[in-house]
């Protein structure tokens, strides 16, 4: 310490000039500066509202019309010469009828329902029944076969209408962009109107697209994401048996216990590119090695979930890691200081302190991984595979299934705007699946948070 003067030091800065209370020119051009940067994040969360309302409006708009459908109620006579010829009610005999056995008594149907509400029309019958989904003989063999003692009797049933006349309800088909369909008329479209004035025509909603299976190009009406969901249900729960305990010992083991050297740090690279690569790769992976060369069924939810259990893998590690980082090495030094040895000083102190972090973490893995598409096509997981929802977990897991951002993807590119109505459908409810999990997320970050 010296009191003399340093040589050479700086001089000082002039004194300022004027009253405290003014706003000098550099003050001024600060706060403007502040000012501009202000406005310019309140203008960028402006803009992703803007976009995320967009987007929310845009989905939900075109999305709500795949939960109704349009229905056309009649009543069937069941015939017993045309579905029991020999009237014994054997229910062997009552299947040797086909879906073509039914159609006669479908057009016999709405004849009856046309000169019911006294409509006057050229149509033929069986241009009559084309107003009805292609499904519906089926669904009314199904019927009959669940309840033989039906036979003879009349019963009032409700059938999908054909995605043309359920376009014309929902104003996405109009008559003059018609003129060169070949799947409906304009003189089917005045039919139309007059069995929607009479009532017997009208949307409802369409529980079936929820729990429904997909269906073919031909019958659009007809399909549902609920077997998909079931296929995305069973990869999750691949996921989660697969990638919580692999990820998290990995995680534990590399920030707890592994020595610190070249080793590790080559591990600690790989899993931080792993986590970049591109999804798609890891369905090239899956290909090659869980069906090409294990051997396992092409289209089946393990396979998918196996895929996926690599992608999340990553993301579950490094959440995990960075979980296990925050929580203070004094609560470490504390375990150990009083007896603890190392092992019980992360599994009593460490983990449970970590565990809002690794949760929040393995759902998030979970939630990337329920809205993979790429991985999943290239081993096979498609639309229209699975006709039935799987009975038991077993088949479940094995056999062939679709998931629900391949449904979305499938319903996309099928020509009739019936599918692309139902591929929005089909994100709506892909999305709540996503907000759920997150939702999950964050409770369970708060029921097990603890503050130290």
């Amino acid at each position: 310490m010296t009191d003399m003067p340093i040589e050479n030091a700086g001089a000082a800065p002039a004194p300022r000039k004027g009253s405290l209370l003014e706003q000098d020119a550099r003050t001024r051009k600060r706060n403007r500066a502040e000012a501009r940067f202000k406005a310019y994040g309140i203008l960028a969360i402006a803009m992703g509202l803007l976009m995320l309302v967009i987007l929310l409006t845009t989905i939900v708009g075109r999305g709500t019309g795949a939960f109704q459908q349009t229905f056309l109620t009649v009543e069937v006579e069941l015939l017993e010469e045309k579905l029991d010829k020999k009237g014994n009610r054997d229910l062997a005999d009552i299947k040797k009828v086909s879906t073509f056995g039914y159609a006669p008594l479908m057009r016999a149907a709405l004849e009856a329902k046309v000169a019911e509400i006294g409509f006057e029309t050229d149509l033929k019958s069986k241009e009559m029944a084309a107003l009805l989904s292609k499904s519906a003989a089926a669904d009314l063999r199904n019927f009959v076969l669940e309840n033989p003692d039906m036979i003879g009797e009349t019963v009032e049933f409700k059938f999908l209408a054909q995605s043309r006349v359920d376009g014309y309800l929902k104003e996405r088909v109009t008559r003059a962009s018609i003129a060169n369909d070949k799947n409906i008329s304009a003189a089917q479209l005045d039919l139309v109107d007059a069995l929607v004035a009479e009532g017997s025509l009208q949307k409802q909603f369409n529980l079936a697209f929820i729990t429904g299976a997909d269906a073919s190009d031909q019958r659009p009406e007809a399909a549902g994401m609920g077997v998909s969901m079931i296929g995305s249900l069973f990869m999750m729960l691949v996921v989660l048996v697969l990638a919580l305990p692999i990820g998290v010992a990995a995680s534990i083991y590399l920030e707890e216990f592994a020595p610190k050297n070249w080793i590790t740090d080559i591990i600690e690279v790989n899993i931080a590119n792993l986590a970049a690569v591109p999804s798609i790769v890891f369905g090239i992976l899956g290909l090659a090695v869980f069906i090409n060369y294990m051997h396992l069924p092409n289209s089946a939810p393990l396979v998918g979930g196996l895929v996926l259990t690599l992608m999340t893998l990553p993301t579950i590690i490094i959440s995990t890691r960075a979980s296990l980082k925050a929580v203070p090495p004094s609560i470490r030094d504390a375990a150990l200081g009083v007896g603890a040895s190392k092992m019980q000083s992360v599994f009593h102190h460490v983990l449970p302190l970590a565990a809002p972090g690794i949760l929040t973490g393995t759902i998030i893995g979970l939630a990337q991984a329920l809205g993979e598409t790429a991985p999943l096509l290239l081993i096979g997981m498609v639309g229209f595979i699975a006709s039935n929802a799987p009975e038991t977990i077993g088949e479940g897991l094995m056999s062939p299934n679709s998931a629900m951002p391949a449904q979305i993807y499938e319903w996309a590119k099928r020509a009739d705007p019936a599918f692309y109505e139902r591929a929005w459908g089909g994100i709506i409810i892909l999305l709540v699946f996503l907000i759920t999990m997150n939702a999950i997320a964050v409770m369970l970050r708060r029921r097990f948070e603890r503050r130290w």
